[in-house]
This record gives structure tokens, sequence and C-alpha cells, in this order.
């Protein structure tokens, strides 16, 4: 009897739905005794306004915690996530600001002088990004991405955009323009490179760094290039779900639920391993039963009781909205496990008290991949232990031999990986 090799474009149909199959041992039949762990993915969140801190944070620590308020609605994920408090970034200041710095930790953000270095989806999708059609996703209202030259990568604002970028087919004609666009782009940068080596005998020390900086950016842009070339011949995977509802920009909480059913499709695809949300922190209304004042000013409530209810609203719902992906992913078979065993996803902000400006003490959970969960991590709320030692341990949760970060002095203490 002969056995037909299955391949990740086999789809699975029924029940109205089509998906690429995840992966299968029978995709690798030579490998499938090794039994080889399924890859390893983050999606990082941020939620600029953070979160109303005694709503938020567990009285007691350890695994026998009793819930927050805020987190009763995560109760059914309990097991799957660590509460994480007492951590920030030395150095990182500014207020608002500081949202530059959630995911690089590149000190005084808000000063003119201000330069960001390479944040943790980028480090981490020059290493694993490869293997997918997408290195990394950048979503929301504002982004968490730099690259190695500290230069912010562009958002995806729009559910609905991103879903047809990730599974909408083009015309015939529609890949052949777009396969021209991206010949017609690696040849500007060959011409580009070409005109700058040829003033690097002409300049001083100083523009030979600026040099070699341009240098980087260009091969950068040349690797996506020639990335993008070859996927462009490559079918986009089937999902036969219908697309997200178009909303309106003041549904922040709305469009987060659409994005996050978009990136799970995107992970159990293998369209993408790296994922960055940065979340709204401008001043609309949300559609939220209860909410009658803009989100800003309800984050900036002095204090005042009626604006802190209203506020409760509005950070609970997200959480609910945290947890539900959650759960979506750990529902998603993946070999003998689920998608949530290797998803590592982080929540938190880069404002530990919105109402007070305050970058201390942030608001932090961290979800899912190889690690032991179930648990409150407390650290000095005072003198904070570096957020960047969770980010080495993120890292190495994803396989890398990395030992520093940022700030980092080591990986967080308490944050156990299973395997």
């Amino acid at each position: 009897m002969s056995i037909r090799r299955l391949t990740r474009r086999t789809l699975l149909r029924g029940t109205g739905v089509a998906l690429a199959l995840p992966l299968l041992e029978s995709m690798f039949p030579a490998r499938a005794a090794d039994r080889l762990p399924a890859p390893q993915r983050f999606v990082a969140i941020n939620i600029p306004l953070g979160f109303h801190g005694p709503d938020f944070f567990p009285q007691q620590t350890g695994a026998e915690y009793e819930l927050s308020p805020y987190l009763q609605v995560a109760k059914e994920v309990r097991q799957d996530f660590t509460v994480i408090s007492g951590t920030s970034h030395p150095d990182v200041d500014g207020g608002h600001s500081a949202e530059k710095s959630f995911l690089t930790a590149a000190p005084h953000p808000g000063a003119p002088s201000f330069t960001n270095t390479i944040s943790l989806d980028q480090f981490l999708a020059k290493r694993i990004g490869d293997e997918t059609r997408f290195a990394s996703l950048t979503l929301g209202s504002h982004t968490l991405s730099w690259s190695a030259n500290g230069i912010a990568i562009p958002t995806e604002s729009s559910p609905v955009a991103l879903f047809e970028k990730l599974f909408l087919k083009g015309t015939e004609k529609e890949i052949a323009r777009q396969e021209s666009r991206l010949q017609d782009g690696q040849s500007i940068m060959d011409t580009l490179l070409d005109e700058a080596r040829s003033l690097e005998p002409r300049v001083s020390r100083a523009d030979r760094n600026k040099l070699d900086q341009y240098f980087t950016a260009v091969r950068e842009t040349e690797q996506r290039l020639a990335k993008a070339e070859r996927w462009s011949k490559t079918p986009k995977p089937a999902v036969d779900v219908p697309p997200p509802t178009k909303l309106p920009w003041m549904d922040f909480t709305g469009n987060f639920r659409e994005f996050l059913d978009v990136v799970r499709l995107a992970i159990q695809t293998d369209s993408t391993r790296v994922a960055t949300y940065g979340g709204d922190g401008g001043s609309p209304v949300a559609p939220l039963k209860g909410v009658t004042q803009a989100y800003h000013a309800l984050s900036h409530h002095g204090l005042n009781e009626t604006l802190i209810e209203e506020l409760r609203i509005i950070d609970r719902e997200t959480i609910r909205i945290w947890a539900d992906f959650l759960a979506q992913l750990r529902a998603t078979a993946e070999g003998d496990s689920n998608l949530l065993a290797s998803t590592q996803v982080l929540m938190g902000s880069n404002l530990g008290n919105a109402n007070g400006h305050l970058t201390t003490n942030l608001p932090i959970l961290h979800a899912g991949g190889r690690f032991r969960h179930g648990q409150h991590l407390s650290f000095d709320t005072r003198n904070n232990a570096p957020l960047c030692n969770l980010f080495v341990s993120v890292l190495q949760g994803c396989g890398q031999e990395v030992d520093r970060f940022g700030s980092s002095t080591g990986t967080l203490a308490g944050l156990d990986r299973t395997a």
C-alpha cells in the first residue's frame, strides 16, 4: 500500500471551515521518531495606559494566590499564566514616552537626544523569522517594534487589512505586478548601495559610521525583498472563515479582539512566529456599557471613584479578551499538545500608574510556552527587578542561547521552564 506524503498545503475541509494543516508528524516521516518539538512563537501586547493597580495585582504571592478582581475574568486559564509585579526598565522614564522602550529598555525615551535600540520581537525575528512568510507582524495603534538601528517599524492598524495581507490571494496579474515591484526594489537597493560605497574614501570617520549603519539598513532591506519575492510564488494558506468585522476606530477593545483572532490564525497556519500589538492610548470613548468618558481621561482619574469605576469596565474587558485568546490557543491542537504550549504571550504596560505617569512596578502577565505558570511572582515594588530579565527568559524559552538583553542581569527568578 502506498502512503501519500502530507504537505503544509494539504487542507482540512468540513463544517464550512478550511485551514492549512498544523505541523503533523506525517509531514516529516524521517523525523517523526525524534518527536521534534513544535516551533516556538512569541506575542507581545502593550496596553499603554496600563491597568488600575489595586484591581490588577494580587495581594498574595506564589501558587496559592487569590485572583485579583481583574484576573477573576481569567480564572479558566489561571494555570497558564504568571502574574509579575515589581519589575520595570531602569532609567526608562518620560511617562507616555516610555511606550517606545517597552520592548527595548532604551533609557530616557522622552529626551530630545533619545536613540532607541532593537526590540525584543525584532531580536527574535532575526533568529526565527526566516522560516515563515512574515518574519514578524507589527500591529495596533502604536509600534512596539524597532530595528537594529533604532528605527520604528510601522504598524498595521486594521484587522481587516491584516487578514487580507495574510490570507487573500491576488489575481495572476496582481501577483505578476507584485513580483515586478519586488525586482525593481532590489535593483534600486543595488544602485543605492553602489553609490554609497563610492563615497567611503571621501568621508570622515564619523560619516563612515553613518554609512555603516546605512549599509546595514540596505542589506536588511535587500534580504526582506529577496524573501518577499520567494514567498510571492508560494500560495497563501486557505482559511475558509469570515474576515474580521470592520469596526469604528473608537472601538479599541473590539479591534483588539479582532486583531488577536487574526493573530491566532497566523500562528495556526505558521504564517508568522512573532507578533506585537500596541494598544490605544488616545481619547476615544469605548462603546462599552457604563463608559461615558474618554479612555485617556479615565486613566488619569485623580482618584475620582466615579472615573475609576468606568476605567474598571475597560480594564476588565481588555483582560477578558487576552484570556479568551489564551483559551483559544490552548483549545487548538498541535501534535500531542496545543498552540499555547508553544506560544509565549506577554501582556503588560509601559506605565505602572497612568494617573501619576509612573514607569515603575509595571503590570505584567506572561503566559504559555514551556514554563510553569499559575503563580504570582512579586519583586520589590520600590527597588524593581529589571523587566529585561523576563525578556531573557522569553528568548531562552524560544530556544535562543542568550544570557543578556537590554538592562538584564540574568533570567527572571522563579519563572522556571518545563523543558
